[in-house]
C-alpha cells in the first residue's frame, strides 16, 4: 500500500490508538478524531494475553508495560462459598514461555495513556479532539468522515474505532440493537492498604455461585485490588460505566458468599461503586465497505468472560496493518482483513456467552460436572493465546 495514502480512525479508545500507533510505525499518514475534549480513560483493569502483547510489544511499548503491570500466576476458578479451587489456568512464566510473552493486568487508563503517549511520539499532531463522527461517504476518489460541528475530513481508508454504539458500524452494517443479557456488572477498585496483609497471592480468583460470579485481581504493580462482579437483575439497564450505584445493594448481591469476597466488598469506598448493564450482539460479518472498517468494540462487542475484549482490539490493529502492507487496492486490504479476523473473534464472542453460563451454575455438583466437561486451561492454550497476529498466515 502506497504510505501516503490518508487513513482516518474514528475514535481514540486502545483500539483505535493501537491501530494508530502501528501504522503510524509503518509509515503511513494518520489522523486519529476523538469525541472527548481530552485524551484519557475511565474503567479499572484489563487482561492482555501473549496474544496480545506481542502487538504492544511491537509498536515498542515493553518496558512501559513493565512499569505499571502485574504479572499474575494462574487463572483460579473457586466455589463461591467455600473457596474451593474448580479449575486452574497455569499464567506467569508458563504463559510466557508457551506463547512468547506475558500475562499482563494492567489498569485500563495505564494502558491508554502508554498507547496515546506512543502515538503522539510517532506523530504529535495525530489526534484531533472534540470530534464527533456522525457517519461517513465515499466514492471511487475517497472517504469523508462527517463530524457533528460539520466539519467533513476527507481521506482514502476510514477505521471506525468508536466503540459499541459507533455510528461507522451503524452504516457498514445496519443499525442492530444491542441486547440485553439480563446481566449487570459492578465495578470497584481496593487500595491494597485496606486489606489484610498478604491478603491474596497475585492470581485472577473468579469466584463462581448462583446466578452470579465475582472476577477479582491485581493492578498497578500490586498497589490495587480490581473487583468485578458479574450479577443476573434484569431491573437495571444503564449501559454507562460511569454510573455509581448504591454500596449497600453490592453488598446484598454477595450476601453469604466467602469471607474473602465480604473482605473485599467491606473495603470498598461506599461512594465508589460502579454498575453497568451487560448488553450482547450476535456476531457480524461484514465488517468493511470499499474504504472502511471497524474495529475493536464497533466490530464485535463481547462479554468479558474471557477477559478479550480489549485483547481483540489489539489484535485487530495489527492484523489490520499487515493487511494493508499486503495489498495495494485498499478494498482488497480491507476484505483481507475482515476475512482474517471475522471467524476468530465472533468464536471469542460466542464462547464468552457460553462461559457466562457456566460461571452461574447452582450447585457444587453442577459446577464440578461443568468445569469437568470444558478443560478451560488446554483449550485456551490451544486456539486463544497461541495466535500470534504479528505472523498467523493472511488468507
Amino acid at each position: 500500500m502506497d504510505k501516503s495514502k490518508k487513513i482516518i480512525i474514528s475514535g481514540a479508545g486502545i483500539g483505535g490508538l493501537t491501530a494508530a500507533a502501528c501504522l503510524l510505525q509503518e509509515g503511513y499518514n494518520v489522523r486519529v478524531y476523538e469525541q472527548a475534549p481530552e485524551l484519557g480513560e475511565i474503567g479499572a483493569g484489563i487482561q492482555t494475553s501473549a496474544n496480545a502483547v506481542k502487538v504492544l510489544h511491537h509498536i515498542g511499548l515493553a518496558d512501559r508495560l513493565e512499569e505499571v503491570a502485574v504479572r499474575p500466576k494462574s487463572f483460579e476458578f473457586r466455589l463461591f462459598n467455600t473457596g474451593e479451587v474448580l479449575h486452574k489456568v497455569p499464567l506467569a512464566a508458563e504463559h510466557e514461555k508457551a506463547h512468547g510473552a506475558p500475562y499482563y493486568h494492567i489498569h485500563r487508563s495505564d494502558i491508554h495513556k502508554i498507547l496515546a503517549d506512543r502515538v503522539l511520539e510517532l506523530d504529535p499532531d495525530a489526534v484531533i479532539l472534540n470530534s464527533t463522527a456522525t457517519g461517513f461517504s465515499e466514492d471511487a476518489d475517497g472517504v469523508t468522515l462527517n463530524l457533528s460541528d460539520g466539519r467533513k475530513i476527507k481521506g482514502d481508508i476510514l477505521i471506525g474505532a468508536d466503540g459499541i454504539k459507533s455510528p461507522i458500524r451503524d452504516q457498514i452494517v445496519g443499525v442492530t440493537a444491542p441486547d440485553f443479557t439480563g446481566q449487570v456488572a459492578w465495578r470497584a477498585t481496593v487500595d491494597v492498604k485496606k486489606l489484610p496483609e498478604k491478603f491474596m497471592d497475585k492470581i485472577v480468583a473468579i469466584w463462581c455461585g448462583p446466578k452470579k460470579h465475582a472476577v477479582v485481581y491485581y493492578l498497578r504493580s500490586g498497589n490495587i485490588l480490581n473487583f468485578v462482579g458479574c450479577v443476573e437483575n434484569d431491573t437495571w439497564t444503564q449501559e454507562s460505566w460511569t454510573v455509581k450505584a448504591s454500596w449497600d445493594e453490592l453488598k446484598a448481591d454477595f450476601a453469604g458468599w466467602n469471607e474473602e469476597i465480604q473482605t473485599i466488598i467491606d473495603a470498598i469506598d461506599k461512594d465508589q461503586c460502579y454498575r453497568w448493564a451487560l448488553n450482547n450482539r450476535k456476531p457480524v460479518y461484514n465488517w468493511s465497505t470499499k474504504r472502511a472498517t471497524i474495529l475493536g468494540d464497533a466490530a464485535h462487542p463481547t462479554l468479558p468472560y474471557m477477559a478479550s475484549g480489549a485483547v481483540m482490539a489489539i489484535e485487530d490493529a495489527a492484523v489490520l496493518m499487515r493487511s494493508l502492507n499486503a495489498n495495494e487496492d485498499i478494498a482488497q486490504a480491507l476484505d483481507m482483513y475482515t476475512r482474517n479476523r471475522v471467524d476468530r473473534t465472533a468464536r471469542i464472542v460466542l464462547e464468552s456467552t457460553e462461559h457466562g453460563d457456566l460461571y452461574h451454575l447452582s450447585t457444587r455438583e453442577e459446577f464440578e460436572a461443568g468445569f469437568g466437561k470444558k478443560n478451560i486451561a488446554k483449550e485456551r492454550g490451544e486456539w486463544l493465546y497461541s495466535y500470534d497476529p504479528m505472523t498467523v498466515e493472511l488468507k
